[in-house]
Parts: structure tokens; C-alpha cells; sequence
């Protein structure tokens, strides 16, 4: 039997662009599976049944609150790219590899996705233990990418912390789902039709 040589295995920094589209796609894919599954962990073992964050919530008031903080945030972020200056909101190039070349069904499955697995984690799990404020540190904390610079640092907070208000006021998954969905869609379907300059 062989033994392990963990000294053969080395760590090194890749940068977006030494990963092609399909290891793009299926570290994108696996993360959110793993957030995912972390996320009905901890809700089963903090409030019982995690299916039931994804009941029905009865009425369609959970879209007003979730197209209402998704437009509010795409007007906020709209401002800032025209005020800020571009480098200012860099991340490495992360989102346009994403979103630049993909289909539209696909951006639309792409922030399905990520919006019931990044908020059955955060809102589901996570918030109902440390409340809206740290769960929203941990989240811009999480978007590692943003943090080095403070102003899409600061979005992503402020956006996480309406995403958790919004749950509070509706008392259903549904509603943060909606907005994160809506924000990513929109956000994709920029950076996917965005003319070069």
C-alpha cells in the first residue's frame, strides 16, 4: 500500500484567467452545492424541518418586497459604476468570465442557483444564529473578491443587510431569494450585452 506524500502537493495563487470555462463553471456549480448543503445542515440542526423555509408563503407580497430592494439596489449600483471609477469596483474580472459569453437561460438558471443556495445558507441558516448585521459581515467577508476595495465591499454588505431586513419583514426564504435572483439576472444580462468601449 501506498502512503500519501503531502509534501508533493503544493498551494499556489491562480488568477481568473488561468481557469478555463468548464473549471469556471464547475467550481462555480460545486461551491453552491456546498454552500447548499451547509445550509440545510444548519437549518435542521437549529430549527428542525429545513424544508419548510421553502413553503409556499400564500401571497404574492413576497415579489413586492423582492423587486423592490432588487431595483433599488440595481439604481444604487447603476450610480455608482457612472460616478466611481472603474478599477475602484474591480473584481479581478470574475463577473464578466462568468456572464460575458453565456447564454441567457443560462444566467437566468446561473442566478437561480445561486440565489437559493447563498440565502437558504445566510438568511435561512446563518442569520436566525447571529442576526442580520453579522450575517452580513460574514457575507461581504465570504465575497472575497470585493475586499479589496471598500466601496463594492460596502454594497455587498448593504445588500446582504437588505436581503436580511426583507426576510424579517416577510418571514419567508422567498423574498431575499426573489431579490438576489432579480439583482443577479440583471446584473448578468448587463455584463452579457454591454457594448465595449
Amino acid at each position: 500500500m501506498k502512503k500519501l506524500d503531502l509534501s508533493k502537493f503544493k498551494l499556489r495563487t491562480v488568477s481568473i484567467d488561468d481557469i478555463d470555462d468548464r473549471m469556471l463553471l464547475i467550481n462555480l456549480y460545486a461551491t453552491q452545492a456546498v454552500t447548499f448543503i451547509i445550509g440545510l445542515i444548519w437549518v435542521f440542526f437549529q430549527q428542525g424541518n429545513p424544508f419548510l423555509l421553502f413553503s409556499s408563503p400564500g401571497t404574492w407580497e413576497f415579489l413586492y418586497w423582492g423587486a423592490g430592494l432588487a431595483a433599488a439596489v440595481l439604481v444604487v449600483d447603476l450610480l455608482v459604476s457612472r460616478f466611481v471609477p472603474e478599477e475602484v469596483g474591480d473584481d479581478g474580472g470574475v463577473n464578466d468570465r462568468i456572464f460575458k459569453h453565456r447564454a441567457v437561460w443560462h444566467i437566468v438558471l446561473l442566478s437561480f442557483i445561486v440565489a437559493v443556495c447563498e440565502e437558504t445558507l445566510f438568511r435561512g441558516g446563518v442569520q436566525h444564529l447571529i442576526g442580520p448585521y453579522w450575517t452580513s459581515i460574514v457575507f461581504a467577508a465570504i465575497h472575497v473578491r470585493y475586499l479589496r476595495h471598500w466601496i463594492p465591499t460596502g454594497l455587498v454588505f448593504s445588500i446582504s443587510y437588505g436581503l436580511g431586513w426583507i426576510y424579517e419583514q416577510t418571514d419567508t426564504l422567498w423574498a431575499p431569494i426573489a431579490a438576489h435572483f432579480l439583482i443577479d439576472t440583471v446584473m448578468g444580462l448587463i455584463i452579457r450585452f454591454r457594448r465595449e468601449q
